[in-house]
């Protein structure tokens, strides 16, 4: 059985980055960023899709869209917003550490913002990087977030007394690894990683990195302040979020988004 699957099947992804600011946040700056790197009429392939929001916001402006997912229900809501919408996008129920249905130098830009975090042996997350890299061309760009190990565990145990436990923080930072069977396990089979893990994980494959960006900073941990605010107020946080995105100090904060070049 696939518990992440499970989980997602489970879950109501279509809502987590629409339904208040904290999470807005994520999606805001990551397009915002990505809009500025990403040339026009590019092939992206969004291997982890989820709903689609990311793979949506691309084929409107008019890029050629591949939409894959592990979860079909995931899946199953991207074809039906497709009944709405003026364009074809190929879309398929699929594994990323097995993309094989794709040839070599496929597309323009490969979209992993999802699968690595997932993926809890190195193994599966070599299987991860060597299929992205393979069906991306030469001069193209991986983008891959990842959450980091050493702030997960601040906001899980901030949000839930339940979690703030030794063992389970002292399992976060030695491993980066939460199983679902896990007896404080709080999501699912989940890998959590460093900014130097990953960094050298792009040198190894001789990877240039564009860009290294946190999504959100401190909005998760503040959320119920940031919900409260008016558009006036988001736009102006949102700003400043982008402005320090990059910022050391802020790296270690939320979800990641690292952009890496193909020589």
């Amino acid at each position: 059985m696939n518990y992440v699957v499970d989980s997602y099947e489970n879950y109501k992804e279509e809502n987590r980055l629409t339904t208040n600011n904290a999470r807005r946040i994520e999606f805001v700056t990551t397009t915002r960023v990505l809009d500025e790197i990403i040339g026009t009429n590019s092939k992206i392939l969004d291997c982890a899709a989820g709903t689609g929001i990311y793979a949506f916001w691309f084929a409107d402006k008019g890029h050629d869209v591949t939409a894959t997912d592990i979860t079909p229900r995931h899946i199953d809501i991207i074809n039906r917003t497709l009944t709405n919408k003026n364009y074809h996008m190929n879309t398929s129920v699929l594994d990323a550490t097995d993309m094989s249905c794709f040839a070599d130098d496929s597309f323009d830009i490969v979209l992993n913002m999802g699968p690595f975090y997932h993926l809890i042996t190195e193994e599966q997350r070599e299987k991860c990087m060597k299929e992205c890299l393979r069906v991306l061309r030469k001069g193209g760009l991986l983008v891959t977030a990842y959450i980091p190990r050493y702030y997960v565990f601040q906001y899980i145990a901030t949000s839930n007394e339940k979690y703030l436990d030794e063992h389970l923080a002292k399992q976060l930072i030695e491993t980066g690894v939460l199983k679902h069977d896990d007896e404080k396990c709080f999501w699912t089979d989940t890998y959590y990683s460093s900014k130097e893990e990953m960094e050298s994980i792009y040198q190894r494959y001789r990877l240039k990195i564009v860009d290294h960006f946190a999504q959100d900073g401190l909005a998760p941990l503040l959320s119920q302040k940031v919900d409260k605010w008016d558009e006036k107020q988001f736009k102006t946080w949102c700003d400043y979020h982008y402005s320090v995105c990059r910022e050391q100090s802020v790296l270690g904060a939320s979800n990641h988004v690292i952009i890496i070049g193909r020589k």
